[in-house]
């Protein structure tokens, strides 16, 4: 059985296909350049037609209604024919229901596109479409004798039911959607746009004049391409420099990220300041992320290598910073169980009325709490607050004794200053032994009242004594009365020396306390009573001369 490819086997199937299901747009056009680019009906290459098996002869096409017009006759190459048949084989596929596809193809041209592409094709009275490639090679793959012009007659498919202008302007349609393409081409070539695809887009749109599946001028087209090539490949070249340079200028960048991660990450856990770190981390992290968005792709290699780098680093530095705070937080712990212990003791010693040995041991607390850790600011800020609180309660009711002891202070001064104004109205002495007598009563009573002022102090005694010398001036007929004996002189100088001694250990205690040394305190006031009674013994030695 022979099988003629003029067929209607795919025909059929083709036929229940819509002329537009495949429309797509070509890789390198682009996008608004071209509303008709890819628009073509989709159309199989090879209509088939089962032959019974007694047909001798298969069906030899007729010219077309429509004869191209400017073709040389002087060599017409058909397309290679099947075994023992005159009709060319494989054939291409015909269009899918023809008024369909003809009538499309045709509304879309332009009469010029129509005509100009008439010279190139030719159209059978069953509407079988064959493209004239002027400047073929001849059947055996030479030259033609004479130089003649070789054309080849190659079929591009059938378009059947339809007019021949319907049925030639669906393979012209192709053609000019080809052309469209070199055109576009040839404007990015223009136009300096270097990409990387630009002689594979070449590449395509010939495999697609190749294919001898549409009718206008291939050679010229063809040759249109060919031209672009050096061009093509001087772009890419330039395509290529320019992508080296950048892929170098972003590795360099993303280095740059990694080596100031590693440098934040090799840094003393002890020494970092981990809330700066922290943060230049999370700044660096995200120009990691912006870098990776920026459309400039790293070799493989490359990639893997800085962020293995990279996440080493922030793991690093992650692990350190945890492991800090961890033990910071065993560390403020242990510190914060420390100054609660003290301020236990603190407040076990608030209402002690002891004021100078208490307030020694707040001093020795005091020591204890500066030389306590630290527990974290917030712990430590509060833990602080309970400490002084404690001892504000201690030295605060201190300070209200103290107070209390200055205004009984307060009423001896007065009494004493009563005692200085009946010792002044024993002047002038006109009875020495009277007024001797007198004046040793003020005197025990004076030292019974107790405590004045420390302001007061050196006055109101200065001015007791200087009746208690008055007296004595007036105490010896036998002596002058300005002339003292050498045993008075002695006398006036111990008084004024204990007294001076009085008030120097006076000052001292009070010191002392203030400061809360106990022991101190302790051992002032023992001198301060022997100071006392040795002034008090003086006063009447003197009071006896």
């Amino acid at each position: 059985m022979t099988r003629d490819y003029h067929g209607s086997r795919t025909a059929l199937r083709d036929a229940s296909r819509s002329p537009t299901t495949s429309c797509r747009t070509h890789p390198f056009t682009a996008p608004g350049e071209l509303s008709r680019v890819g628009t073509s009906e989709r159309v199989s290459a090879v209509t088939e037609r089962l032959e019974s098996d007694d047909q001798n002869q298969p069906q030899v096409p007729t010219p077309a209604a429509v004869k191209p017009s400017g073709v040389k006759p002087s060599i017409v190459k058909s397309h290679p024919t099947a075994p023992g048949s005159s009709v060319p084989a494989p054939a291409p596929a015909a269009a899918p229901s023809g008024a369909e596809a003809g009538g499309s193809a045709l509304e879309s041209l332009t009469s010029e596109q129509l005509e100009a592409a008439r010279p190139f094709g030719e159209v059978t009275e069953d509407g079988h479409v064959y493209v004239l490639v002027k400047g073929g090679a001849t059947a055996d793959g030479g030259e033609a004798e004479g130089g003649a012009t070789e054309t080849e007659k190659v079929l591009c498919g059938q378009v059947p039911d339809v007019p021949a202008d319907e049925a030639l302007a669906y393979f012209v349609k192709k053609f000019e959607e080809a052309r469209t393409l070199v055109d576009v081409l040839e404007q990015r070539v223009e136009a300096g746009n270097a990409s990387s695809d630009m002689n594979r887009n070449a590449d395509h749109v010939l495999a697609q004049l190749s294919e001898r599946k549409l009718v206008g001028d291939i050679k010229a087209l063809e040759a249109r391409l060919e031209a672009l090539r050096p061009r093509i490949a001087e772009l890419e070249a330039e395509h290529k420099r320019a992508t080296e340079a950048a892929k170098a200028e972003h590795f360099a960048q993303r280095d740059a990220i990694v080596q100031e991660a590693e440098k934040i990450s090799g840094q003393d856990p002890q020494k970092i300041q981990w809330k700066q770190s922290s943060a230049r981390m999370g700044e660096l992290f995200d120009q990691w992320k912006a870098h990776q968005k920026s459309g400039i792709r790293l070799s493989r290699k490359d990639e893997e290598a800085l962020w293995k780098r990279f996440r080493n680093a922030r793991t690093t530095f992650d692990r350190h910073r945890r492991a800090f705070f961890s033990h910071l937080d065993e560390t403020n712990a242990e510190a914060k169980r420390a100054k609660e212990r003290l301020i236990a003791e603190a407040e076990a010693l608030q209402t002690s009325t002891d004021w100078n040995v208490t307030a020694g041991k707040y001093r020795d607390l005091m020591d204890r709490w500066k030389a306590s850790p630290r527990a974290s600011r917030r712990d430590d800020d509060a833990l602080w607050a309970r400490f002084r609180a404690a001892q504000d309660v201690f030295f605060d009711a201190r300070k209200a004794a103290n107070e209390q002891v200055e205004q009984e202070f307060e009423e001896n001064l007065k009494l004493k200053q009563e005692l200085v104004e009946e010792a002044k109205q024993l002047l002038p002495v006109t009875d020495v032994r009277a007024a001797r007598k007198k004046l040793s009563g003020i005197q025990d009573r004076w030292d019974a009242i107790g405590k004045v002022p420390r302001a007061h102090f050196k006055r109101i005694e200065n001015e007791l004594q200087a009746v208690e010398e008055a007296v004595r001036d007036a105490d010896s007929g036998h002596r002058a009365k300005k002339v003292a004996s050498e045993p008075e002189v002695r006398s006036n100088a111990l008084l004024t020396q204990a007294e001076d001694k009085v008030t120097e250990l006076q000052a001292q205690v009070e010191a002392a306390q203030a400061a809360g040394d106990s022991t101190k305190v302790k051992k002032l006031g023992g001198e301060l009573q022997s100071a006392e009674a040795m002034r008090d013994m003086i006063k009447r030695s003197a009071a006896g001369i």
